[in-house]
């Protein structure tokens, strides 16, 4: 397979050194050459892991030392508490966050949330751990990654958003009675390898009896913003997408959903919201709040018509229609994406590392306790 297909934990060793190196340009940080060696890609991760334990001492370690001297700070709802939020992509899979938003929820809470698209987990995570953001929303694989670092910070997922995988698969000519088997030999856009949707899509592929490695060619190496002009362009044979660019794309003709990844998978978490240990000691009425202002909107989307919740993610989509948003909504909700409720589930969590395990990107000793990956409290608490 490619040397592309080889550097498989290449969103494992970004996030790392996004967190050591934050300014530097998103080019490939390991060594291809080494990786196409026997146990290559181990050795790149742990030289990288290391690194971050060293850097990381320097950089973070006085933020734990600062948030450990202060007390936890009550949210005040007369003057609202400032939360930097990012969102690993603009999607309407995270409908539920909108809604919340623009319903006015958080600011019930006394929150005042400010909105930034970081555009991938590898930003998303960099953007947690160097502390230029409070709030992360990014696959809860990130955190496994984390935890096996060395990194003196740890980060924990405290309430989900997305039931599991929202991608579509998208085939560039129509046709009728769709067969994993037409995807044997042919370029299939995925995301970077190690991330949430390459992880998903790959554990889909092998359901089917399909080697990734062999089978078919991946094509990973595309960014988030720029992945529906490549396919626009001729990129691939077939791609995942989420709404709304699924959707666009049938509407000019570039192709035709064929299955939901997320279907094929079943249920397991697919982006949650993630903070910093230090963040949860220094604020955990922040959360409080946060988690109960989720479970608010989860509960009015639930039942809610999809022409409410078009009206609701208007702002947050300038560029669809109303109509659009609504054959948006009715397209996701049979795949039943959406969770009811914000608490993550310990038999998620151990599908989701046992993917990352099958897929080359966890070893079986570095499985994470459920305790350490997740923090139940507020989501338990806001449900109360």
């Amino acid at each position: 397979m490619s040397s592309l297909r080889n550097s498989a934990t290449r969103l494992r060793t970004t996030v790392i050194n996004r967190a050591v190196h934050p300014s530097q340009p998103d080019t490939p940080f390991c060594d291809t050459a080494l990786q196409a060696t026997p146990g290559g890609r181990q050795r790149v991760a742990q030289g990288l892991l290391r690194r971050l334990a060293a850097a990381g001492s320097a950089v973070l370690l006085p933020a734990i030392i600062l948030a450990g001297a202060m007390t936890a700070m009550p949210v005040d709802a007369a003057t609202p508490t400032k939360v930097r939020y990012e969102e690993v992509v603009r999607s309407i899979l995270y409908m539920p966050m909108y809604v919340a938003l623009d319903k006015g929820y958080f600011r019930d809470e006394g929150l005042d949330v400010s909105l930034k698209t970081s555009q991938g987990t590898d930003k998303g995570m960099a953007a947690l751990l160097s502390g230029s953001a409070d709030i992360v929303l990014i696959g809860p694989e990130a955190s496994v990654y984390v935890a096996n670092s060395e990194s003196p910070v740890k980060t924990q997922v405290f309430a989900g958003l997305t039931a599991t995988d929202g991608f579509l698969l998208l085939a560039r000519e129509p046709g009728e009675n769709f067969d994993w088997a037409k995807v044997k030999g042919k370029k299939v856009m995925s995301f970077r390898p190690g991330s949430n949707p390459d992880v998903f899509l790959e554990t889909a592929l092998k359901k089917h009896g399909l080697d990734p490695d062999k089978d078919l060619k991946l094509v990973s190496n595309i960014g988030p913003a720029a992945r529906a002009g490549a396919w626009m362009a001729g990129q691939a044979d077939y791609a995942i997408f989420l709404e709304p660019e699924a959707s666009n794309l049938e509407k000019a003709g570039k192709g035709q959903v064929v299955a939901s990844i997320g279907q094929e998978v079943g249920q397991v978490d697919f982006t949650s919201f993630t903070t910093t240990d230090a963040y949860i000691g220094k604020h955990p009425d922040v959360l409080k709040a946060w988690t109960r202002a989720i479970y608010r909107s989860q509960q009015y989307v639930r039942d809610a018509p999809p022409a409410d919740l078009a009206k609701h993610m208007r702002p947050y989509f300038p560029g669809l229609s109303e109509a659009e948003l609504i054959k948006a909504v009715e397209r996701y909700r049979p795949y039943k994406l959406w969770k009811l409720d914000p608490v993550i589930q310990k038999a998620a969590m151990e599908k989701l590392q046992d993917m990352l395990i099958d897929t080359g990107l966890q070893k079986p000793d570095e499985r994470v306790a459920y305790e350490k990956l997740v923090n139940t409290t507020f989501a338990k608490e806001a449900m109360q």
